[in-house]
């Protein structure tokens, strides 16, 4: 198999996975409050010591200010982040997570583990190893691709390179 077809399969395997098994929401165990995903991936990109301000956010995760004002009123209201004055720069304000913010990013995982469990459930167990350590190997490469900073230069560079690091 050519890496271009390995590189389809992937492509084409991988959201199904996602689609099967993604989280739709997340509840707060504490209240049961019901956050959408989008809410959980905007807490997830904050920190309850270092602020962020509300346009870095937005352009980060490629929405409006406005767009991203409107999630960050409705978490504030919830108590999950506070808006607070830079100290360096009054005119920046600066969003940070609460408590209930952080306990929601501790808990916030992208699949969603029953679904996860019934999915792996309709394999049987050979199967199962199988697909569990192609995923570990897959994650190892991932990590060894971040560490080296390839993403970075491919994806700042444009330049498709196959598993030896060489352009393609």
């Amino acid at each position: 198999m050519t890496l271009a077809a390995e590189v389809e399969t992937v492509l084409e395997c991988y959201p199904r996975i996602y689609f099967a098994c993604h989280r739709r929401h997340v509840r707060d165990p504490r209240t049961q409050t019901v956050l959408s995903a989008h809410q959980a991936s905007v807490l997830d990109h904050l920190d309850s010591v270092e602020g962020t301000a509300l346009l870095d956010l937005a352009r980060h995760m490629g929405v409006t200010a406005s767009t991203m004002s409107l999630t960050v009123d409705r978490l504030e209201r919830g108590g999950y982040l506070t808006r607070e004055r830079n100290q360096d720069d009054k005119r920046r304000v600066d969003l940070k997570l609460t408590r209930a913010g952080v306990r929601i990013k501790q808990q916030q995982k992208v699949l969603e583990p029953e679904l996860v469990g019934a999915l792996l459930g309709h394999l049987d167990r050979d199967r199962r190893q199988t697909a569990l350590r192609g995923l570990q190997l897959l994650a190892e490469a991932a990590m060894e691709m971040i560490r080296s900073g390839d993403f970075k230069r491919i994806l700042v560079s444009g330049t498709k390179r196959d598993a030896g690091g060489h352009s393609v």
